[in-house]
């Protein structure tokens, strides 16, 4: 058995749009969106431990490891092989942590998704990726899409996933230096909640711009640093907003162009130039 997985890339995403279609009786959202992987990630190392205990080995500030999503997935996908009457090794857990948190691009879920890949890998445990994608809706509505391992069209609360072919693109992201907590943006009055619902074919041949954020108003409102950076970068290209914020982006045509405007952002700021993924580069380790 390989006793040691590292490097293991969590990228990030963009929600090249994201419209809010209506609001189910419980009170979840009905979303529309296009997922994008980009080359941002944090990266995760495992080693396996023969005590069946499951340790983080790094400190990430205002996570306790207990509630981590990373631990969580950990925990989760053991208490699966243990179903399955197997007794699998525990896991040492380091967290090189690069992507903000409540910043919109999914840090943490891709944080769960790739403990999930990487530690199904390690473990010999043999679920496939759908039986993956179950386990990662328990986390939260992000996981399945990153576990998918490609770009997706994404509707209902985010679990229903389609996978598409999105154009190349480079792209400036922005984190105004604050958290947005996502509920707060959906829990406003001011949210519109009602937009048209779309088909895959109104957009595949308008992608990377198409459509909005119907988030993003709401968020800018509450937090005037994700208005100042959204101006800003109006200025340069069609800024919009990910997620639930905090994070703002445009697409660029190349590389170079991202970087003229890479320069420019201000130094109060953290900011990337990046670029589409086809593909999660965990993806070879999942089981179909």
């Amino acid at each position: 058995m390989q006793t040691s997985l590292h490097h293991c890339a969590a990228p990030a995403k963009l929600n090249l749009f994201l419209h809010v279609t209506g609001r189910r009786d419980d009170g979840y959202h009905l979303l529309q969106s296009v997922f994008q992987l980009i080359d941002l990630r944090d990266e995760l190392h495992f080693d396996l431990r023969d005590d069946g205990a499951l340790v983080r080995t790094t400190d990430i500030a205002g996570v306790p490891a207990d509630s981590d999503l990373t631990m969580r997935a950990a925990r989760l996908l053991q208490a699966a092989a243990a179903g399955r009457g197997m007794t699998v090794p525990g896991a040492d857990i380091a967290i090189d942590k690069h992507l903000p948190m409540g910043g919109g691009i999914g840090g943490g879920s891709s944080d769960a998704a790739t403990a999930l890949i990487a530690l199904n890998h390690l473990w010999q445990t043999g679920l496939h990726r759908a039986e993956l994608m179950q386990l990662g809706l328990q986390l939260g509505a992000d996981v399945p899409f990153f576990l998918l391992g490609q770009n997706a069209f994404v509707e209902g609360i985010g679990e229903r996933l389609t996978s598409i072919t999105t154009p190349q693109a480079w792209f400036v992201v922005i984190h105004p230096g604050i958290p947005v907590p996502t509920p707060v943006i959906f829990q406003s009055n001011e949210l519109t909640r009602n937009t048209k619902p779309i088909k895959i074919s109104d957009f595949s041949s308008r992608l990377p711009v198409f459509g909005k954020n119907d988030l993003q108003a709401v968020a800018a409102h509450a937090f005037p640093p994700v208005a100042d950076a959204l101006e800003w970068l109006s200025d340069h290209g069609d800024a919009r907003m990910t997620g639930s914020g905090a994070c703002v982006f445009a697409a660029f045509a190349s590389e170079s162009d991202a970087e003229t405007v890479f320069r420019q952002v201000p130094s109060q700021w953290r900011s990337w130039k990046t670029r589409t993924l086809d593909a999660h580069p965990l993806a070879p380790l999942l089981l179909s």
